[in-house]
């Protein structure tokens, strides 16, 4: 089998190479520095419990109503909030592929 003489079929050049690389690496710099400032929220029990974490799925704050508080049914509680933070996982999980995706599936790994 033939190759150029740089070692690579076809002669490909190779500073076109690394700098399609290092664009690549600052697009992928930026994406991530996207994720880290977007902050999306979750909700559950029709806005009693609200979840907000960044694109990176680090929790910045949750917001209970006071409906949501029974001292009699903590359980109901405990679930709600844990239906807040899946659903703002899954809203974080999306915007990390919409925005990483053309990275080779890298954007799960964030």
């Amino acid at each position: 089998m033939a190759y150029g003489h740089n070692g690579f079929g076809g002669g490909m050049n190779m500073n076109a190479l690394m700098q399609q690389a290092r664009k690549m690496q600052e697009q992928m710099v930026k994406a991530q520095e996207e994720l880290a400032n977007a902050l999306i929220e979750g909700k559950s029990g029709g806005d009693l419990v609200t979840v907000t974490m960044n694109g990176k799925r680090e929790i910045k704050s949750i917001k209970l109503k006071k409906e949501a508080v029974d001292p009699d049914d903590i359980e109901m509680l405990e679930d709600l909030i844990i239906v807040a933070i899946n659903d703002a996982n899954a809203k974080a999980e999306e915007l990390s592929n919409e925005k990483m995706g053309g990275f080779g599936g890298l954007g799960g790994l964030m």
